[in-house]
């Protein structure tokens, strides 16, 4: 860990402001935030670059991609680890929750398979500080899937599993309400026959009827228990937040409509959406837009999703095309996130927090990450 550093002349952004001024760390904590300079000869003079606190990513499917590169490819889980953690980092990430997917009816699905190697593999590259990021787990449970409990088991009681959400893709409702547009999507992106596509919308539907309602029951009381934040999954409806509320959720991942969005703040439910879909300018899945929520008041948090490099940039777009201020902009990626997953001591530029913080350069109106640092040591 990092002893004393000084640095200077940087664009601050706090959670209140932002202003030209000046932070000192010491083994790891941040000690003071000041306006102005430093009359320190060992300060590191930024320049007027941006000082950001360190971004924290909820929901990010980056470390799946890394897994299986390819349809029924399987990564070695070290080498996979790595790769996606220098992504993370670089893209100024230094929280994330590695967002693993339990259940698929298909075994050779990369979310069919047993996951107890990730985990080893993670507790191994921490335990040998071979990783940047401080790495957590967001277990995605299928619930719809006959073998999301057994696939499960891995992380039951395991230390960095810190977030828990319910998702259900069966065809026909939530992210897939409209029919045609997932068989786009599956029949283009995945090269789908019309007919696969109509044999496994039956059988999806035959699964939920057997599977939904009990797995739900069983991973509510699981998550409940161990007090692990949960959050939802493409809410479309009213009802759907109701539900939630009901079973003490308190993240809405990527709702899907303005009506679900609502319902969400009304009832204090954080909104989480997702960065690309700010940086493309709309769903991918033909749904709600970010942005549109974002300039009603209804987004609170961004997730990099699958494209890390997304997070920031797309904060930055929210100050551009839905009138965020900075600040607010800047909190959507990190004190936002922190504090819906129960980190206190990180998300801010503030004494007394962790010292997690990047140097930003804004390039054309993109920002561009610099260098990073984590607990006060430079791991970018």
């Amino acid at each position: 860990m990092a002893h004393d550093m000084v640095v200077t002349n940087a664009r601050v952004v706090t959670r209140e402001a932002v202003f030209t001024g000046s932070l000192r760390v010491l083994n790891g904590t941040i000690r003071t935030v000041d306006r102005g300079p430093v009359a320190c000869p060992a300060a590191d003079d930024w320049g007027g670059d941006f000082l950001l606190p360190g971004l924290v990513e909820l929901h990010t499917d980056n470390l799946e991609k890394h897994l299986m590169p390819r349809p029924k490819v399987r990564w070695p889980e070290i080498p996979a680890l790595i790769a996606h953690d220098a992504e993370i980092a670089a893209a100024g990430i230094t929280t994330v929750f590695d967002a693993l997917g339990v259940g698929d009816a298909d075994e050779q699905a990369l979310r069919g398979q047993h996951m107890r190697g990730v985990l080893d593999a993670m507790d191994h590259a921490v335990g040998a500080q071979l990783l940047r990021s401080d790495h957590r787990v967001h277990v995605r449970c299928e619930i719809a899937a006959p073998n999301a409990v057994t696939l499960f088991e891995p992380f039951a009681d395991h230390a960095r599993v810190g977030l828990m959400s319910l998702m259900d893709h069966t065809p026909g409702q939530r992210q897939w309400t409209d029919i045609g547009q997932a068989r786009i999507y599956y029949t283009g992106k995945k090269g789908w026959s019309d007919e696969k596509f109509d044999r496994v919308v039956a059988e999806s539907r035959a699964l939920q009827a057997e599977y939904a309602l009990p797995h739900r029951r069983h991973f509510l009381g699981y998550a409940r228990d161990r007090r692990i934040p949960l959050a939802s999954h493409d809410d479309t409806t009213v009802g759907h937040v109701e539900q939630a509320l009901d079973e003490g959720i308190t993240i809405s991942e990527f709702p899907t409509t303005v009506e679900a969005a609502r319902a969400a703040r009304s009832h204090a439910i954080g909104i989480v959406m997702g960065a690309p879909n700010v940086v493309r300018g709309g769903s991918h899945s033909g749904n709600v837009g970010a942005v549109d929520l974002a300039r009603k008041g209804l987004l609170d948090v961004l997730s990099s999703d699958y494209v890390p490099a997304s997070l920031l940039h797309a904060a930055f777009l929210l100050i551009e095309q839905a009138q965020f201020s900075v600040t607010d902009a800047v909190a959507t990626v990190t004190a936002n996130p922190a504090r819906l997953a129960g980190l206190h001591d990180r998300g801010e530029i503030a004494p007394e927090k962790r010292a997690d913080f990047c140097r930003v350069r804004l390039t054309g109106g993109i920002p561009t990450v610099l260098s990073v640092w984590r607990e006060g040591r430079r791991i970018v």
